[in-house]
């Protein structure tokens, strides 16, 4: 059985501790052949650490080879694979994966999947399109629990001032949800070290 066989074989094992030493060997060593393997498995994978360290071990390989891959991961029908993409291209840091960071993912219906493409987004916007993410992410103020607010709260702060026009015509909104959020968005991109207070 060759490396890449070893790999494979230890990334579906039963115990969580032989997976995550598999993913971290494979980031060690990047073994040719092993990256739609890596990023297959971060699909499935139900232990946040692993599934941490495949990510970590994925953006090891060559960024011409990772991008097209990560992204092709996007269009997938399992949540999972689609936040988890998305967590590496925002660990990645490329911006030439902008551009498949689209609407659907940001207002995906999948509360992790939605997240991630914000914090993705965030990390990979060009200067020029930062108002526009912003209206797309402000049609999301008033979604979902308090961590899905925090994190949307938090993906406005990581915009900054061009931002705040968005922010400031969401609080005129008809919806009493959706004008709440958007004022905590606000106190809190004032201050940003401030805790984030605000609950329907």
């Amino acid at each position: 059985m060759n490396r890449s066989q070893t790999l494979t074989t230890a990334l579906h094992a039963e115990h969580s501790e032989t997976r995550l030493r598999a993913a971290l060997d494979a980031g060690t060593g990047p073994e040719p052949g092993m990256l739609e393997v890596l990023i297959d498995r971060c699909g499935t994978e139900p232990d946040f650490y692993v599934r941490d360290m495949l990510t970590w071990a994925i953006a090891r390989y060559p960024v011409d080879e990772t991008i097209p891959a990560v992204i092709a991961e996007l269009g997938s029908a399992t949540p999972q694979a689609r936040s988890q993409a998305l967590h590496t291209l925002s660990k990645i840091g490329d911006d030439s994966a902008w551009p498949a960071i689209s609407r659907e993912l940001l207002t995906d219906a999948d509360y992790e999947t939605a997240r991630c493409a914000w914090r993705a987004a965030v990390a990979l916007v060009p200067e020029q399109e930062v108002t526009a993410l912003a209206a797309i992410l402000a049609t999301q103020f008033g979604r979902g629990d308090a961590d899905m607010y925090r994190s949307l709260s938090r993906a406005f702060v990581a915009l900054g001032d061009a931002a705040e026009p968005v922010v400031a015509h969401a609080q005129r909104s008809a919806d009493p949800g959706v004008r709440g959020h958007a004022a905590a968005t606000e106190q809190l991109m004032a201050d940003p070290e401030s805790a984030f207070v605000y609950g329907r």
